[in-house]
C-alpha cells in the first residue's frame, strides 16, 4: 500500500496504491498430501481474507505436488527455497507464482543469477528473504539492522544489473526492536515493497502481541505492502490476525468484528467453544457487520445492544438477538446455523 514500486504475483499486485496483502504458510509436507483436502483449506484460507500461501520446497520430491497446487490454488503460490539453486528453478518450472530466495545461501552468484533470470523469462516474482539468523556475513561495524539493510540493497543492485525488477523485500528479526529498525532504514532508501514480519513470534498469543506492535507501528507509519502474522500455531490463526492487525490500522474495510467476553465464573455455557466454532466461518464473510459471542445473561444483554447480532447462552439455552432486541430462544445445538440464518435474512 505504501511503495512506489509494485511487485506482480499472478493477478495480484503488491505495493503501489494496492491493499496491504495477507499472507501464510502451509505447515505441513506437501510430499503425499490429500491435494483436494489442501486445495479446499487454500480456498477456506482466501474466504477469511488470505491473500497468497507460501510452502516449503525442500526437495525435487515437492515437483509434482507442488504442480499440483499451482494450477488449483485459488490464490498465488510461493515457493520457499533455501540453500540449492535447482530447487528454485524445479519450482518455477512447476509453476510457482513467486520464490522466496536469501541469495546468500544460494552460494556462488551465478547460481542466484540463473534464478533470477529464469524468473525474468517466465515473468514471475521473487522475495528477497533476510532473516537477522541468516545473514551471509558479519560485520562488527554494523547493527544488525544495519546489515540487514545493506545486503538487502546488495542484492537488488543485482537484480537489477540482470534486468529484475519483480521483486519484494523482507527483513525479519525474532527481536521486534531488529525487526522495526531494518524496515524503517530500508523504506528511507529504496521503494521496492516491503513484507513484514516478526519471525519465529512463538505461540499465538504471544506472536499476536509482537506482531501486532511491530507491524501496527510500522503501518502507521507508512511502511508495509504485505505481511504474515507468524505463529506456532494453526496457520488460520495467521490469517484472523494479521486481518485484525489490519482492521485495526483501517487498512481493511469490511467483514465482520467479532466481540466476545472473557469466560469467568458467571459463563453458563462455553462461549470459548462457540468462539472457536464460528470465528473462521464468519472471517468467510464480507458482511460489514458485528455479532458479540458472550458467556452469560450479565454483560449479554449490553452487549448485545452494540452488536448487529448476538449470542448469549444459559445452561443449554441460546438467546438470539439482532440490533439489540432479543428476537430467539433456541437450542445451543442450533444457536449456529439460527445465527446465519439470521444473517442471511438482514441481506435482503
Amino acid at each position: 500500500m505504501f511503495s512506489k514500486r509494485v511487485c506482480h504475483v499472478r493477478s495480484l499486485d503488491i505495493g503501489g496504491d494496492n491493499p496491504v496483502r495477507v499472507q501464510t504458510m502451509y505447515d505441513s509436507s506437501l510430499i503425499g498430501a490429500d491435494m483436494d483436502a489442501l486445495i479446499k483449506r487454500i480456498g477456506k484460507l482466501s474466504a477469511m481474507g488470505c491473500d497468497l500461501i507460501r510452502f516449503s520446497y525442500s526437495s525435487l520430491d515437492d515437483a509434482p505436488y507442488f504442480s499440483q497446487v499451482a494450477k488449483r490454488s485459488v490464490m498465488p503460490v510461493v515457493a520457499d527455497i533455501h540453500f540449492d539453486y535447482r530447487l528454485a528453478l524445479s519450482a518455477l518450472e512447476s509453476g510457482a507464482d513467486k520464490i522466496r530466495i536469501n541469495p546468500g545461501n544460494i552460494g556462488a552468484k551465478w547460481k542466484t543469477r540463473e534464478v533470477v533470470l529464469a524468473a525474468k523469462d517466465m515473468g514471475r516474482a521473487i522475495r528477497i528473504g533476510l532473516n537477522s539468523g541468516s545473514l551471509p556475513r558479519d560485520d562488527r561495524h554494523l547493527t544488525k539492522a544495519d546489515l540487514m539493510v545493506n545486503t538487502a540493497l546488495d542484492y537488488i543492485n543485482d537484480f537489477e544489473s540482470w534486468g529484475f525488477e519483480n521483486t519484494v523485500v523482507s527483513l525479519k528479526a525474532s527481536d521486534v526492536g531488529v525487526t522495526m529498525e531494518a524496515a524503517r532504514k530500508f523504506s528511507s532508501l529504496s521503494d521496492y515493497p516491503i513484507h513484514l514480519g516478526v519471525t519465529e513470534a512463538g505461540s499465538a498469543i504471544v506472536s499476536s502481541v509482537r506482531s501486532s506492535w511491530a507491524l501496527g507501528c510500522l503501518l502507521s507509519e507508512h511502511i508495509g505492502d504485505t505481511i504474515r502474522v507468524s505463529i506456532t500455531g494453526d496457520i488460520e490463526d495467521e490469517v484472523i490476525a494479521a486481518n485484525e492487525i489490519l482492521r485495526t490500522q483501517n487498512l481493511k474495510k469490511g467483514g465482520v468484528r467479532l466481540v466476545s467476553c472473557p469466560r469467568c465464573g458467571r459463563h453458563t455455557f462455553d462461549s470459548r467453544r462457540m468462539v472457536e466454532i464460528l470465528q473462521p466461518k464468519l472471517m468467510a464473510l464480507k458482511d460489514d457487520i458485528s455479532v458479540a459471542i458472550m458467556g452469560c445473561q450479565v454483560n449479554g444483554p449490553g452487549e448485545a445492544k452494540d452488536a448487529d447480532y448476538a449470542l448469549t447462552g444459559i445452561g443449554k439455552k441460546a438467546f438470539l438477538y439482532e440490533k439489540g432486541v432479543l428476537v430467539r430462544e433456541i437450542t445451543l445445538d442450533d444457536a449456529e446455523s439460527a445465527l446465519f440464518e439470521a444473517i442471511e435474512n438482514g441481506r435482503k
